[in-house]
């Protein structure tokens, strides 16, 4: 009898790890797979954008998540694409209007033929604007342009890399 007393009250201890297992964890309200998104403004195309998966959380506050990025093309209104932007990770915080971008950021001007590289892009959708307080790299052709951030309108008419700190030019021999 006083081994059986001994086990159980060992056996009651509360292993703080196990504990936490039951406590309720932040799930995802709704999730999306294979998501194709389209933007149009007066019937014209504006974007079309791809995730693998959505997910959305309404607490602690509402917010979009695509963990596993997405890959968004940009339109002039005419059918005709003119951007495109690559993320390996996006959010979007449904209660600012803002929309973050981050790891591998990648914009290709299909118009100027410049690809710009950011650790981290964000838009503010009432400002209509996009803006990194990253370094940046900018490539057209044979000529990179080093910058410490970048900003931009939405529709990407107007990029500027802000305090550009040179221009390297170079030709690869075969």
């Amino acid at each position: 009898m006083a081994l059986f007393l001994i086990c159980s009250i060992v056996g009651c201890g509360n292993d703080i790890e196990k504990v936490k297992m039951f406590e309720p964890q932040e799930l995802p309200a709704g999730v999306i797979r294979q998501a194709r998104i389209q933007q149009s403004e007066n019937g014209r195309l504006q974007m079309l954008m791809w995730a693998p998966v959505i997910e959305q959380y309404d607490r602690p506050r509402s917010e979009t998540v695509y963990p596993q990025g997405i890959f968004a093309r940009f339109y002039d209104g005419y059918n005709k694409p003119t951007a495109t932007l690559k993320a390996r990770y996006a959010i979007s915080y449904d209660g600012r209007d803002e929309m973050m971008v981050k790891d591998s950021v990648v914009i290709i001007d299909l118009q100027r033929g410049d690809t710009v590289y950011l650790h981290n892009l964000t838009w503010n959708r009432m400002e209509h604007r996009v803006y990194s307080d990253q370094p940046v790299r900018s490539k057209n052709g044979d000529r990179v342009t080093y910058g410490d951030s970048f900003e931009s309108d939405d529709e990407f008419r107007s990029p500027k890399i802000v305090h550009q700190r040179g221009t390297l030019e170079w030709t690869e021999e075969e």
